[in-house]
């Protein structure tokens, strides 16, 4: 479990669209607001924890020199698209993708007193990993059996 905490005055104003000059790493591409000062970013799909680390640590390194200070979250994922388009997206990927003792990284990150931290972006690898269920997909053929049930004259109209 992590807990994120954050009190005091204002420090920064949160980005609402991607920089205009933003150069990402080799493997990172197609970058999305998910919500002010939170930046999904898709890449290469996940092959293992020591792998993911090692790649993570690199992109990081490489961000240092962006100006994200707008963007004090960076989730990566495997569809940046869908992981920006509604809010429970977001949170579904970015909070059931992503153990904190894993796969928690930071731009310019540090250890002081035994308490990890950052000063720059924090980024969370949200990737699909192989001890996950797969997506869960929509049928349309079911959906439209159920549709029909609740649809006036189906078994289910009053109820619905």
């Amino acid at each position: 479990k992590v807990v994120i905490a954050a009190a005091g005055l204002q420090k920064r104003e949160l980005a609402t669209s991607v920089p205009e000059n933003l150069r990402l790493p080799e493997g990172l591409e197609n970058p999305r607001v998910a919500l002010p000062g939170v930046l999904v970013i898709k890449a290469p799909a996940f092959r293992s924890d020591e792998t993911a680390s090692a790649e993570v640590a690199i992109y990081a390194k490489q961000l240092e020199a962006q100006a994200l200070g707008g963007f004090p979250l960076l989730v990566i994922t495997d569809d940046s698209d869908f992981t920006a388009k509604t809010l429970n997206n977001f949170l579904w990927v970015a909070f059931t993708r992503s153990n904190p003792s894993h796969d928690i990284y930071g731009v310019r990150s540090f250890t002081k007193f035994k308490h990890w931290g950052c000063e720059g972006s924090l980024i969370i690898d949200a990737r699909l990993k192989p001890q996950h269920a797969p997506p869960l997909e929509e049928d349309p053929a079911v959906s439209r059996r159920v549709d029909a049930l609740a649809a006036p004259g189906g078994p289910l109209h009053r109820i619905f």
